[in-house]
């Protein structure tokens, strides 16, 4: 996983974890939801990330 990929990822984790709080506060239960669906995708983002990466090392082991 690149840097810039944890960044992006870390980045849309954190303003769903700021949505979500947002929407707890003012009562408004969909931005709440919606803070909520932007950290489930960061996770996933970053669960793809894993598995390409654990690809490539098994590619790797392979070719020594």
């Amino acid at each position: 996983m690149s840097a810039l990929d944890k960044a992006k990822n870390a980045v849309q984790d954190i303003e769903g974890k700021a949505k979500e709080v947002f929407g707890k506060v003012t009562g408004h239960e969909d931005t709440e939801a919606e803070g909520k669906k932007d950290q489930a995708k960061a996770d996933l983002k970053d669960a793809g990330e894993n598995v390409k990466d654990a690809g490539e090392n098994v590619k790797d082991a392979f070719k020594h």
